[in-house]
């Protein structure tokens, strides 16, 4: 669900300054601080901004800017208190956060600021052919992280990698919760912005070795989002099952049964490994890329071995075949 400004910040007959003032008041909606660029005269951007119940998502590109938060930008500051949770995916920055704190950030690493930290970024784009800085990121009230803020204050500011563990798995969701927000209905949205910060929450806890320290269900949301995202990944397996994925996580069956079914309304862990690997394969079978593939192989990727009994439950899903599905992509207007 989207709101706000969104687009590309070109379009119409604003002229690039204009476009480069439309884009730095949507970035002052949450964080009070002053940004310039040396592209005035050139500025074009993006920017994707979505409600997630009290979260905030904001997605964007930028050519080179640089974005100064003073002391005295801290102090006259009014608003909420808010955490500001960056994700970089192309580009770079440096980041000086008072007098002897300076980070530089690539592509795949993860920042969290205060709402007391002045700071002084600079964003430069990643060299000819990739010229601009691009990121996903989420503001979200203080208080509704439940780590103490005086815990958190060796890691705001720092770099912090989004490559591995529950940082790897925090970095995905934001990038799916980008592609997705156009779609979703306003209480998904809220619930999802609620499973972003307890997957925040677990990401830093790990950091600050302190995962005893959160509430248990925040720690159960994290381990259902952490559980989906192994289901997704080990997808074409046939030996996924309830068993082998509570070993993985070093849960029992029964405790993996209960946890999944409170927090995914009701679904079983069998029916959504089952509605994946539909899901997966109604998105394979029109692919390009993998149009020479039979369709009996796209389901074996899938995880789905028996092609009467996928067929049936492809068609019980989408109401026609996978292979009058994969025909209607091809032929159809807008498909392949």
């Amino acid at each position: 669900m989207r709101t706000g400004a969104e687009g590309t910040l070109g379009d119409g007959v604003m002229t690039a300054r204009d476009r480069f003032e439309l884009w730095r008041d949507v970035i002052r909606r949450t964080r009070e601080c002053e940004a310039t660029t040396a592209h005035v005269d050139t500025f074009t951007a993006q920017v994707r901004s979505s409600e997630l119940g009290q979260v905030t998502l904001l997605g964007t590109s930028f050519p080179s800017a640089r974005f100064l938060r003073t002391e005295r930008m801290v102090r006259r500051s009014h608003g909420p208190e808010l955490y500001n949770l960056t994700f970089l995916t192309a580009g770079g920055h440096t980041l000086r956060c008072g007098a002897d704190q300076a980070e530089k950030f690539e592509p795949g690493d993860l920042l969290l600021l205060g709402p007391s930290d002045p700071y002084d970024g600079r964003y430069f784009g990643g060299g000819p052919g990739k010229p601009l800085v691009e990121g996903v990121g989420a503001d979200f009230p203080v208080s509704l992280l439940p780590i103490p803020p005086r815990l958190l204050r060796g890691l705001l500011g720092r770099r912090l990698s989004g490559r591995e563990g529950s940082g790897a798995l925090l970095a995905q969701f934001l990038l799916g919760l980008d592609r997705q927000a156009d779609v979703l209905q306003p209480a998904e949205a809220a619930r999802l912005g609620t499973v972003l910060v307890d997957l925040t929450a677990a990401w830093l806890a790990r950091e600050l070795d302190a995962a005893s320290q959160l509430p248990p269900d925040a720690r159960h949301r994290a381990l259902v989002e952490n559980i989906r995202a192994f289901i997704r990944h080990n997808l074409h397996d046939p030996a996924l099952t309830p068993a082998t994925i509570a070993a993985a996580h070093h849960i029992s069956v029964s405790h993996l049964h209960r946890l999944f079914t409170q927090h995914s309304q009701g679904e079983t862990v069998a029916a959504w490994i089952r509605s994946q690997r539909l899901r997966k394969a109604h998105r394979d079978l029109t692919d390009p890329a993998l149009q020479d593939l039979p369709v009996h192989v796209i389901a074996a990727r899938c995880g789905m071995f028996r092609a009467s009994e996928f067929s049936r439950a492809f068609k019980t899903a989408y109401g026609l075949s996978p292979r009058e599905h994969r025909h209607r992509a091809r032929h159809e207007p807008g498909g392949q």
